[in-house]
């Protein structure tokens, strides 16, 4: 298409165009209309998308490493399996969205919305989540290594048997949310809400929680081994006496007493 040959596509009208598999490196598409548009494998990298409308459009295996999507809407839209390494999503509208298996490593979502989104096996080691909201989203399995989580919405998330290793999750809201079998290794939830939040069977070996909010939560069969629970709230006796360990777990000094009195065996080394 001629139209491709000029790059600069600034506020253009492509609703429901076809661009599968076009090249479009670098492109200007600053403010275009691209509602319900197929750019299914297109090669988008480094191109800005900055504030346009990407309402319900396809971009399954698309190439938008680097691109920038700052403030964009991308409501509904199909990003399964597209590649958005180091991409801009500062601000971007993302609410049920799909991004399956999509590769964010190093993305910077702040400030993003992706309530209801699917971000099942989703790549996002490293990425910037601060103060965005994943109310509702689905991250099942998703990798989150040393993701940044700070005040970020993630109430009745999925997070089942996802890789938050070393994530900062300070001051995040975590109410509800459900992190059965997730790897929480060395994380920080510093003043967090974990109100009501499912935490079986997960890694919390060496976790700060640190002024966190624990009303409710369930810690049945987690490991909390080297875990910091200094000053946290609402956290009992019933629920650390279900964990699996609590060898060399740092917490309120009554509490700790009361604990080894009653179940010794949590403390011995695993």
């Amino acid at each position: 298409m001629d139209i491709l040959k000029r790059k600069d596509l600034y506020g253009a009208n492509l609703q429901g165009a076809n661009f599968q598999g076009a090249d479009l490196i670098e492109a200007n598409l600053e403010k275009a209309n691209l509602i319900g548009t197929n750019l299914m494998g297109a090669n988008l990298q480094g191109a800005n998308f900055k504030e346009a409308n990407l309402e319900g459009a396809h971009l399954e295996g698309a190439n938008l490493e680097g691109a920038n999507l700052e403030g964009a809407n991308l409501e509904g839209a199909n990003l399964e399996g597209a590649h958005l390494e180091g991409a801009n999503l500062e601000g971007a509208k993302l609410k049920d969205a799909t991004l399956i298996g999509t590769n964010l490593i190093e993305a910077n979502l702040e400030g993003a919305h992706l309530e209801g989104a699917n971000l099942k096996w989703t790549y996002l080691i490293g990425v910037n989540f601060k103060e965005a909201n994943l109310e509702g989203a689905n991250l099942e399995r998703a990798k989150l290594k040393e993701a940044k989580l700070i005040g970020t919405k993630l109430i009745e998330a999925n997070l089942e048997e996802a890789n938050l290793e070393g994530a900062h999750l300070e001051g995040a809201n975590l109410k509800w949310t459900y992190l059965v079998g997730a790897n929480l290794e060395g994380a920080n939830l510093i003043e967090a809400n974990l109100e009501g939040a499912n935490l079986k069977e997960a890694n919390l070996k060496e976790a700060n929680f640190e002024g966190a909010n624990l009303k409710e939560a369930n810690l049945e069969e987690a490991n909390l081994e080297g875990a910091n629970f200094q000053e946290a709230h609402h956290l009992s006796i019933k629920q650390l006496s279900k964990v699996k360990t609590l060898h060399s777990a740092k917490m309120d000094k009554k509490l700790l007493k009361s604990l080894k009195e009653q179940y010794p065996d949590l403390f011995e080394v695993p």
